[in-house]
């Protein structure tokens, strides 16, 4: 049993802190909807708690943080750019109220106060939590007034030999106009004053700069003394060297500061010479857009932050002061840069399968998916099994062909050697997605690094995303058959993120499913016109998949109106799109159960009587970042029962998902591995009371109740990985948890009265 004290471990309810904790802000009044910024910033306040929270190791906290950091960055520069993009085009109606009731302008009043709030609580976490608690374990960032003479001896030496020769200080004048700044590149301001006195009074200010160069580490190690380990900022080392690189100057004021500018790609479709050029110019243009927000060390004077607000035009609310250090994401340094196992989690290796002992197992790979499909949830079982799929063909010499998605990957990924030495003797195409955001150049470089292999590259269908994750491997085996073998995912062919990202990989050579992932191939090089059941049983998008999804949610309702047994369990990263929330109401109003795991946004209002009251919505942050999307429907019939039916895929309910991206959700129907799904996957992740979050009406989200003993998803999942020999079952007497009716109403209330 998942719920067994043998397989669930018993630990104390987490009290989170007894120190300073973020708090949300209460939600927008709204009806229907959740404002989707809102909910984002929902999502990475549950981030930032984990760093808040003590139950986790310090250093983990640490991550959380700085991982916390890196998400709004990306916030910032793609959705506030563009939301202030549009006010600035006039784009849509000023007054005219959006799915959350907001104007434009509400919403962007509501949003840069959340931002400002969520910056506080950020510094918060980092000053009143971690640091304290950092140094009670033996670990400091110092101040250069806080370093020892032989640490600054040390230091010293390292300016002189590795940071002086890259540093390039800029005073600004008529001959120097103000240096161009990159995008989130940190920088040193100082405000100057020349000491030669002119004859009409005092010289006037100027002010200077300096670039922190990226090539050098952001942290600096200072020799380890008496178990303590000891830190210190690049920036703090430089600004210590500043009077030196400002001769002939007075230093008024300096600080430290970080310009986000807007990273939105704009591809003109009709300038177009090729996709690959297009996103190679326009990754080029993008450390150059506008900048939309500064952050800046909070004790900076009030004169040298207005000069930098004014330089880079922007608005008062734009300007985000800090007592912590400017760029929380660098934190992530150092929690690589401390080997304290102590203060991590610890190491984590999924299950490996071995296919057989000789020294040409490769056959058996095939051998054994003739006898069944074979279900792999990561990483609790190992990606290698992914890639020994993959190398498996390449090195085989009965495999005739090879078809593959790319998405986002690594520069040491087995899977990207393997599909270039695959090249020189069997036919290889390999659909690369350009546009994964944040990876196009690596996904440029790796391109032209396959076609220079003999791999054929095509970039998938022009203003589509080739979102899916499918490998095809053509093999004649033993008996003179040619048949074809799959690789159906959730997640990317990517090793490293694969380690702590939470996906399915269906292996598969049932004929209907790898014919329907050949038909997807041939729609992706030739957007091949073969009309909307030629995929079958494959759910696709933009073709059949949000049609499929709707109709599978309407059937459940059409049970449920019979008196049959209806309920439906959906897992994913998002869920926004307008006509599945709406479909989903409608389920609920007509008696369908419904549980969602929604991991980030979610627009949908659970809990709310004569709407949404059978609707449950929880998100789970933990160690690994959930990134499967799971969908079961009970289809008439008991949660187990035979004609119960579960799909997994590449796709989020989110609108660029269904109509924006090809995707790809298959069906798993092999009884045993549609067990594993409901049983073993779908329901420990119900019964979660430790790191799950229960989702009000509101939008707010609060933590599950914490029962004796309590059950973390992901440290059950872990456990029960290495112990094979238990057979999971389904945990009893299912405790389905919801905001009580007169809760909602009292909330609901409260937002029609604006309070």
């Amino acid at each position: 049993m998942v719920g067994s004290k043998q397989s669930a471990p018993v630990r104390k309810s987490p009290t989170r802190t007894t120190r300073r904790s973020p708090k949300s802000p209460p939600a927008p009044p709204g009806g229907r909807l959740i404002d989707r910024d809102e909910s984002w910033l929902q999502f990475n306040r549950r981030v930032l708690e984990e760093a808040c929270d003590d139950s986790n190791p310090l250093l983990e906290r640490v991550k959380f943080l700085a991982i916390s950091a890196s998400n709004l960055d990306e916030f910032v520069e793609i959705r506030v750019a563009g939301i202030l993009q549009r006010l600035e085009e006039g784009l849509g109606m000023p007054q005219q109220r959006d799915t959350g009731g907001l104007t434009q302008d509400e919403r962007m009043d509501r949003l840069r106060n959340r931002l400002h709030h969520f910056n506080d609580d950020q510094t918060a976490c980092w000053k009143d939590l971690l640091v304290p608690e950092l140094k009670s374990a033996g670990v400091s960032l110092l101040t250069w007034k806080q370093l020892r003479k032989t640490d600054r001896e040390f230091v010293i030496k390292f300016f002189q030999e590795q940071v002086d020769p890259l540093l390039t200080p800029v005073t600004l004048d008529p001959s120097h106009p103000f240096p161009r700044v990159l995008n989130k590149a940190l920088c040193l301001a100082v405000l100057l004053r020349h000491k030669r006195k002119p004859k009409s009074g005092n010289s006037p200010k100027i002010l200077g700069v300096i670039t922190i160069p990226r090539s050098l580490p952001s942290l600096i190690s200072l020799p380890e003394r008496s178990g303590q380990r000891n830190f210190l900022l690049l920036e703090e080392l430089i600004e210590a060297h500043i009077e030196s690189m400002f001769r002939g100057y007075s230093i008024l004021n300096r600080t430290a500061f970080r310009v986000t500018r807007n990273s939105n790609l704009y591809l003109q479709e009709e300038e177009t010479r090729t996709i690959l050029e297009s996103v190679a110019e326009e990754l080029h243009n993008r450390r150059k857009g506008d900048a939309v927000r500064m952050e800046i060390d909070a004790f900076a004077s009030d004169e040298l932050t207005e000069r930098l607000r004014v330089n880079f035009e922007l608005e008062l609310w734009q300007v985000f002061r800090t007592s912590a250090p400017v760029n929380l994401s660098r934190l992530m340094a150092l929690y690589s840069a401390v080997k304290l196992p102590a203060l991590k989690f610890p190491d984590f290796h999924g299950r490996r399968f071995q296919f057989g002992s000789s020294t040409n197992s490769h056959p058996n790979i095939f051998a054994k998916l003739r006898n069944g499909d074979m279900l792999l949830h990561h990483p609790f079982d190992s990606y290698s099994t992914v890639e020994d799929f993959i190398e498996a063909a390449a090195s085989d010499e009965s495999v005739i062909s090879i078809k593959q998605t790319l998405y986002r990957t690594s520069a040491d990924s087995p899977i990207f050697s393997a599909l270039k030495a695959a090249a020189q003797s069997k036919d290889v195409t390999v659909v690369v997605e350009l546009m994964a955001r944040f990876d196009e150049a690596s996904n440029i470089r790796w391109a032209r690094e396959l076609e220079d292999a003999g791999v054929q590259v095509f970039h998938g269908i022009f203003g589509f995303k080739t979102h899916c994750k499918l490998s095809l491997i053509v093999r004649r085996d033993a008996d003179g058959v040619v048949r074809s073998y799959a690789h159906l995912g959730t997640g990317n062919y990517n090793p490293v993120t694969a380690r702590f990202y939470t996906d399915i990989s269906l292996l598969t050579a049932r004929p209907e499913l790898t014919d329907a992932v050949l038909r997807v191939f041939r729609y992706l090089t030739a957007d091949w016109q073969a009309g909307p059941n030629a995929y079958r049983p494959l759910l696709v998008a933009p073709v059949t998949l949000h049609s499929d999804m709707l109709a599978l949610i309407a059937r459940e309702a059409t049970h449920a109106r019979a008196g049959l047994p209806a309920h439906i369990i959906a897992k994913m990263n998002g869920l926004l799109d307008l006509p599945t929330i709406d479909a989903l109401y409608n389920a609920s109003q007509a008696g369908v159960e419904i549980d969602l795991i929604v991991r980030g946004m979610c627009a949908l209002r659970p809990g709310i009587p004569g709407l949404s009251e059978r609707i449950r919505v929880r998100s789970i942050i933990g160690r690994f970042l959930e990134h499967s999307r799971i969908f079961f429907f009970a289809n008439g019939g008991s949660d187990d029962g035979p004609q119960s039916e579960v799909f997994c895929g590449s796709a989020d309910w989110m609108t660029r998902n269904l109509y924006e991206r090809c995707e790809v959700v298959f069906p798993v129907v092999d009884p045993a591995l549609k067990r594993r799904l409901r049983d073993e996957i779908l329901d420990t992740y119900l019964h979660d009371n430790l790191k799950a979050r229960l989702m009000s009406p509101d939008g707010t989200y609060h933590r599950a109740h914490s029962t004796s003993p309590g059950l973390s998803a992901q440290q059950h999942l872990m456990e029960l990985s290495h112990t094979p020999e238990k057979q999971p079952g389904r945990i009893k007497s299912l405790v389905i948890e919801s905001t009580p009716a007169e809760e909602a109403e009292s909330i609901l209330a409260k937002e029609q009265s604006g309070l």
